[in-house]
């Protein structure tokens, strides 16, 4: 893969992600019960800004919890990459809760029913809202984000690489081409 182009900078991913936070809070008429879990690995940097911009917002605490899916990929079996598994990390019931799940690029839609599984094995939430920063489309099931950041309409050989870190001026998203 060689690098392609930068379709969104650091200062468009932070007002992506202001833009996220401010419709969670009004699809949800604020935060009670309210909480918000990030994919492994992409989506807890991601979780951990839009909660971090919604507890400033709301001058107000929301739990955040990180989600590893690894055991519950429908291609665990069939990858001929051996999986490397991360951390889960939910230190509240998700019984009754409004859970934002938070990704960085929605694609086939796979990573999400695998974590849309493993959260039902937490608790049984009271809805379940997907917040992702990239929208590639190519769906393979029937998916869809409540909260997107930018659709990125892309070729099936392309890929959406998005690179955010603790060290915010870093980050990007590019689109990799096959070379």
């Amino acid at each position: 893969m060689s690098k392609k182009r930068v379709v969104m900078d650091s200062a468009g991913i932070d007002r992506s992600l202001t833009r996220i936070s401010y419709e969670i809070l009004e699809k949800n008429k604020g935060v009670e019960d309210l909480v918000i879990i990030g994919i492994q690995k992409g989506g807890v940097f991601l979780a951990e800004r839009i909660r971090e911009k919604i507890c400033r917002i709301e001058d107000t605490k929301v739990p955040m919890g990180k989600l590893d899916i690894t055991l519950y990929r429908d291609d665990l079996l069939t990858s001929s990459k051996k999986p490397r598994m991360g951390k889960t990390d939910i230190p509240f019931s998700l019984d009754n809760k409004k859970v934002v799940l938070v990704d960085d690029v929605l694609f086939t839609g796979r990573t999400i029913r695998a974590a849309m599984d493993a959260l039902i094995d937490f608790g049984r939430p009271k809805l379940i809202q997907l917040a992702v920063l990239i929208d590639r489309g190519h769906r393979e099931l029937p998916i869809r984000a409540d909260f997107v950041g930018k659709n990125l309409p892309s070729s099936l050989w392309e890929e959406v690489n998005v690179s955010v870190s603790t060290d915010k001026a870093k980050d990007e998203v590019v689109i990799l081409e096959n070379a």
